[in-house]
């Protein structure tokens, strides 16, 4: 129930010409408190609870346990959730061994495009494509519940 991952910026859209799928997701959060958030989550048409806690002090892992529900259930969560839904594109990319999750936001977010990837290990190596940027792991402005709060067209 460790969740291990790094983020970074997506400096073009090459990745596009490797993408063997893409979800839309639109998401709310019921809890942004810093220690604990609680998501929900439409991801086409399966909805999702999430629990995420505090992460570490180089952000690269935290817990978060993850449980499907149903769409009219998530639906219905949404309109609840704090003001500031995500709206996003992730589109899912293979590189050697790894696959890297890039989400285009919409929306106030719009402009943004993350590329997230998920590990085994804080230190495991993995390839980097030519289309990733600087590395934003950590740094809570990029984490979905801020960007639902301060999002990217008002830095």
């Amino acid at each position: 129930m460790i969740e291990i991952e790094r983020k970074f910026l997506v400096t073009s859209n090459d990745y596009k010409n490797f993408v063997f799928k893409s979800t839309r997701i639109v998401q709310g959060f019921l809890n942004t408190h810093k220690e604990r958030t609680v998501r929900i989550r439409l991801k086409d048409d399966i909805g999702y609870i999430t629990v995420k806690g505090l992460s570490s002090k180089n952000g690269r892992s935290r817990f978060e346990w993850e449980k499907e529900i149903s769409k009219t259930d998530a639906e219905a969560l949404l309109k609840i959730c704090e003001p500031g839904a995500i709206d996003k594109i992730r589109y899912e990319v293979k590189v050697k061994k790894h696959i890297f999750e890039i989400d285009e936001f919409f929306g106030e977010n719009e402009g943004l495009v993350i590329a997230e990837i998920e590990l085994n290990s804080e230190n495991e190596t993995f390839e980097t494509p030519t289309w990733l940027g600087k590395e934003v792991t950590g740094d809570i402005k990029y984490y979905n519940s801020q960007l639902s709060k301060i999002p990217y067209k008002t830095w």
